[in-house]
């Protein structure tokens, strides 16, 4: 199947009516289309719910590739960035964390040749993945413990156009929809005393440009990327188009998406020439941020009528076409809700093959967990804990920043390898205590430290057992203390 070169498609569609134009004296060819504002309210709200998650990787390339005065600075392209610590607080580049696996995270520009990663050999009991995401947030291909077992191997990444042979030495290629990716290594760590040998795993980790890797002289390298500087909060009105105008310049138009592209180009997203808010009409730019807003509480109603479903992380997390399938089986038009709901509660979140996510947004009421005005259990009966091959977790976040919080732990969640440190109740069961304040000394190793005010917790649970990829599991309630 043929997917059209976007900077064609651009260069084309503004180049037509143009000819037209100037051939008849008219004035030069303008970004944007006569358009009125109620159309252009409806077509910048379908653009800004395809668009967010894109927009957020301008975010994410920004501050751990380009800036390097950001905290989250972690290095350049095709560089294997890898942090043998936990996630805290002070972790600010990407929403809803987790702080059970340290981190690997690169982005990968195959634009020139592809890449070689290798994995090292490790134990069979510990869990690891690659979780590999192209430029739409596609969780597109995983490299792992569920995929290929905890042997080493070498994979070769490739882009779209690449159509070399499969050298001698690779256990696979792995093609991506787009020539930028992102790509996430976690490893488990079984504790505090772990931390040495996990560094020497993440040590093993490693990526080679494929001429390299056979021995022949490298390609021209690509031209480089003149990536936006990122501005906090733009992300949620309509100087985000700046940033999906500049994103779409580096993707290729899928087929199922060519009418869409022609729709955006309406309003300035997609055609030649930067696009610059401050220089449209005030009544357009006006259009376009209601249809932000609009976009925005349409995912948020998304996100409310789905608070509940324990498997709502494994529909909105995967390819593109699982995610068209998600979508259908959901009653959805498309997918991009799913993409734009993904992004703004849980980006760069897991595939449910690989992780689940319940996630815990609001009470039996549905008013928001509020740990200044109330107090919070969660109870495991006796020998029943979350099903999970690998492990599982609780987390706790700030419901304004999406982040974990400071507090006199310096604890962010409870886990798997801490059941045997639960005080257990006198018929075996674990009550958990989610609260801002110490339910005593006694019970602070069962304590989920909470903020004071609005928050959410996010149960994971890594290599997730069949029967709750089947609906079959319940996850436990999290209640007012009594």
């Amino acid at each position: 199947m043929t997917i059209c070169s976007r900077s064609v498609f651009r260069t084309i569609a503004c180049l037509v009516p143009c000819i037209f134009i100037l051939a008849f004296g008219f004035v030069a060819c303008t970004k944007t289309a006569e358009i009125n504002p109620e159309e252009a309210r409806a077509i910048a709200k379908d653009a800004y719910v395809y668009g967010f998650p894109m927009v957020m990787n301008c975010k994410t390339v920004y501050d751990y590739t380009v800036n390097t005065d950001s905290p989250d600075y972690k290095g350049p392209f095709n560089q294997a960035i890898c942090e043998a610590r936990l996630f805290t607080p002070d972790d600010k580049a990407v929403v809803t964390p987790n702080s059970d696996t340290p981190y690997c995270m690169f982005w990968v520009d195959l634009r020139s040749e592809p890449i070689v990663i290798s994995v090292p050999e490790m134990e069979a009991d510990r869990f690891y993945h690659i979780q590999l995401i192209d430029w739409y947030t596609h969780n597109y291909a995983y490299i792992g413990t569920r995929t290929y077992g905890n042997e080493a191997g070498k994979y070769l990444l490739a882009g779209p156009s690449w159509k070399g042979d499969t050298p001698e030495g690779i256990s696979e290629v792995i093609r991506s929809e787009t020539d930028l990716i992102f790509a996430i290594i976690r490893t488990q760590l079984f504790g505090p005393d772990d931390m040495g040998r996990l560094k020497e795993i993440q040590g093993g980790y490693g990526l080679e440009p494929l001429s390299s890797f056979i021995g022949k002289d490298a390609p021209a390298p690509s031209a480089e990327i003149d990536f936006p500087k990122w501005a906090e909060g733009n992300q949620y009105t309509a100087a985000a188009f700046e940033y999906l105008d500049f994103a779409l310049d580096l993707v290729n138009t899928h087929p199922d998406e060519a009418e869409l592209m022609k729709k955006f180009a309406k309003i300035g997203i997609g055609t030649p020439g930067q696009f610059v808010l401050s220089e449209l009409d005030p009544a357009l730019a006006k259009a376009l941020e209601e249809g932000v807003q609009e976009g925005i509480e349409e995912t948020k109603a998304f996100v409310n009528a789905n608070s509940s479903d324990p498997l709502m992380s494994a529909k909105m997390f995967g390819t593109r076409e699982f995610l068209k399938k998600s979508a259908e089986n959901m009653g959805q038009p498309n997918l991009y809700i799913l993409r734009m709901t993904a992004a703004l509660m849980g980006l760069y979140g897991n595939s449910g093959e690989e992780a689940v996510y319940p996630a815990y947004l609001s009470d039996k009421n549905g008013n928001p967990f509020n740990a200044a005005e109330h107090e919070y259990t969660m109870k495991f009966e006796a020998g029943v804990l979350p099903p999970a091959k690998a492990f599982w977790s609780l987390s706790m976040y700030d419901a304004q920043t999406q982040l974990f919080i400071h507090n006199p732990l310096d604890r962010y969640l409870l886990n798997s390898s801490m059941v045997d440190r639960f005080v257990k109740e006198e018929d075996g069961s674990i009550v958990l205590f989610i609260q801002k304040d110490s339910p005593g000394k006694e019970k602070d190793v069962n304590w989920l430290p909470a903020p004071d005010g609005p928050f959410y917790v996010i149960m994971r649970l890594y290599d997730p057992m069949p029967e709750v990829l089947e609906g079959k599991w319940a996850p436990p309630t999290l209640d007012e203390a009594k």
